[in-house]
């Protein structure tokens, strides 16, 4: 499927650089490019072997806009698919949006967000799996979740999901044979083998469901509330963590007055922490804001590091907040050990479990490292390593995948019962369909463009 006009955009990243790409896809690029490139050696594009790189001036008119390199690549051996041209000239934003103006007045049309890679789709080169994973290529964080979307960039996931899907049609091949053909003497598969293969399908997908979590932490940051009453230690903590100064550090409480965020990566994992304001019961209408905000923050978490004072006494605000986490998000940090502790221990394990409190001194760099390890631990569960091949990334990969795996369970409960075989095929055909929309064989138009919508335009 080849669309019929042509795209152009500026590929690279807005500002002052070495190099700025302008990008063409479609039948009309090379046509387009030659109208405003001059090669230095030779009287057109045509005149060169594809896939070279072409050194000469943009013009406009009789003006020259930009000396250049040219990139031309004949589809389908390219990006797209299509006939692709890539003008390296100089960084900087007067050059590529002079370029880019003089490709639109001369047949292409601005590219919409995402739509190389989309045409890239559409066109068989990749599928919808393996178009995702460029965008988590360009945010990753962290080099692992780079990893992680590198390897779903090169099919493993696409495989992974193809091989399901392939077993599934051996199982229902079967079972339709059975319902196509009751009277006839053919051998059929039993309950029994139907029940043993599904199964083995079943073990799979779960397998795959069970790194969805870990994996939407890889790709979007474990989102992590730093908590506590004011003057205990939450900004120094921050910046420990962050290896530098960005929260502001006072003896006066309620110093932060709103969120500040800030991506970190401890041990591959990239976090996404939030110094939150100190709670406590304040008149202070703007400290009441960051007080409100804090709230929702704990709500909304991956993780909470609960700071407390060791060398104050717990106070009732103390114990409020230990009572509002979720002790299976949260860690409790004691912070200045440095000085003489006046906490009750066991008043914290009240409401924290005991291998979930840290001491730790943020003023003086001690103890860190033993929160980097917890969170580690808390991340992966002992259940899961951080060098699997495959991994769920993806929130719309995880609900295609407990689709599926929801229509596995149901055929299985009906082979259990040993129910007609128009119910099995039903449940198997809902989840061969659920693994198809992981890879974009059974996703619609609106879903697509929603999907390529957050892609940058030039991708």
């Amino acid at each position: 499927m080849f669309i019929d006009d042509t795209i152009s955009a500026i590929a690279t990243a807005p500002g002052e650089g070495g190099i700025g790409i302008i990008r063409l896809s479609g039948n009309k690029s090379i046509e387009i490019a030659n109208k405003i490139f001059k090669p230095f050696y030779k009287n057109s594009i045509d005149d060169y072997s594809n896939r070279t790189l072409i050194y000469g001036n943009i013009f406009d008119g009789d003006s020259i806009i930009d000396e250049v390199l040219l990139a031309f690549m004949k589809g389908p051996n390219s990006y797209t698919a299509e006939d692709v041209i890539e003008i390296n000239c100089h960084g900087g934003f007067i050059s590529v949006k002079k370029i880019l103006e003089l490709t639109l007045k001369n047949g292409a049309r601005l590219a919409e967000p995402g739509e190389f890679t989309k045409r890239a789709f559409l066109n068989g080169r990749i599928d919808l799996s393996q178009a995702e994973a460029v965008i988590d290529i360009i945010n990753a964080k962290t080099e692992q979740s780079h990893i992680i979307a590198q390897n779903q960039l090169e099919g493993n996931l696409s495989k992974k999901i193809k091989e399901l899907r392939f077993k599934l049609t051996e199982v229902l091949t079967q079972v339709e044979v059975a319902i196509d053909y009751p009277e006839e003497d053919i051998e059929f598969i039993t309950y029994k083998e139907l029940i043993e293969k599904t199964e083995c399908i079943q073990k799979e997908i779960i397998n795959m469901y069970k790194t969805a979590d870990t994996g939407k932490i890889f790709r979007e940051g474990l989102k992590t509330a730093i908590l506590g009453k004011p003057n205990v230690g939450k900004s120094s903590l921050m910046n420990s963590i962050l290896g530098e100064n960005r929260a502001i550090v006072t003896d006066i409480p309620g110093t932060t007055r709103d969120v500040i965020e800030e991506f970190v990566n401890i041990k591959g994992i990239p976090l996404k922490i939030v110094d939150t304001a100190g709670i406590r019961d304040t008149d202070d209408i703007v400290e009441k804001i960051g007080v409100e905000k804090s709230k929702l923050h704990l709500k909304s978490s991956d993780l909470n590091l609960v700071v407390i004072d060791t060398s104050r006494e717990l106070d009732d605000e103390d114990i409020e907040i230990l009572q509002s986490v979720d002790k299976s998000k949260t860690i409790a940090i004691l912070n200045k050990i440095d000085l003489k502790s006046k906490v009750d221990l066991k008043t914290i394990e009240k409401y924290i479990d005991e291998k979930n409190i840290i001491s730790i001194s943020a003023l003086k760099n001690q103890g860190l490292e033993l929160i980097h390890d917890r969170i580690e631990d808390m991340v992966f569960s002992g259940e899961i390593s951080n060098t699997s091949d495959i991994m769920i990334t993806n929130s719309r990969h995880k609900d295609a995948i407990y689709k599926a795996m929801t229509s596995i369970n149901d055929a299985l409960d009906s082979l259990g019962q040993q129910m007609s075989y128009d119910f099995i095929e039903v449940d198997l055909k809902d989840a061969w369909s659920s693994l198809g929309y992981i890879n974009g064989d059974t996703v619609s138009e609106d879903l697509l463009d929603t999907i390529f919508s957050n892609f940058c335009i030039g991708k």
